[in-house]
């Protein structure tokens, strides 16, 4: 049996990919920018082309069907998928301001707040204890840097990183 730490990793692993992996399966289908295109008034999108409707669903369903198969409720695993995905955009959106390019790399802001805010979501429902989230934290930021390249060779990213 998985300690309850390894599980919601893993499922934030699951919420994260999703939308990469839906991208890849999917092609063009379903690939409607969350923020219609709007820009602010610096002239910079709100998110970019790369965060689609179609990723935030995937997410949430994915975590949904890996909660379940790690013995959780779907329930759960929806909202850490979809607290994953508020936290990719929440990074989305202040590299935006920050003008980072679209699908451009920020050490740390693209990774803690799409693992921070899950467990912090369900903290609560598995007395999560601070050590426990920041570990589980680190955990995703180390798997993440270490994965993505192999997606990357795998043609499942656009980059590897």
């Amino acid at each position: 049996m998985l300690p309850i730490e390894l599980k919601l990793l893993l499922l934030i692993i699951i919420a994260n990919g999703a939308p990469v992996v839906a991208a890849a399966v999917c092609g063009a289908w379903g690939n409607h920018p969350v923020d219609g295109g709007r820009a602010l008034a610096d002239g910079r999108r709100w998110l970019g082309d790369s965060k689609t409707w179609r990723g935030v669903i995937a997410a949430a369903l994915a975590a949904g069907l890996g909660a379940v198969l790690f013995g959780l409720s779907a329930w759960i695993g929806g909202v850490i998928g979809m607290a994953a995905m508020i936290g990719d955009l929440l990074s989305s959106f202040v590299k935006r301001r920050l003008g980072v390019p679209t699908s451009g790399m920020a050490l740390g802001l693209d990774q803690i707040p799409e693992a921070l805010l899950p467990l912090l979501a369900v903290a609560g429902e598995f007395a999560l204890t601070w050590p426990a989230i920041g570990g589980t934290v680190a955990g995703f930021i180390v798997l993440e840097l270490t994965l993505s390249p192999f997606f990357y060779w795998l043609g499942v990213r656009n980059r590897p990183y």
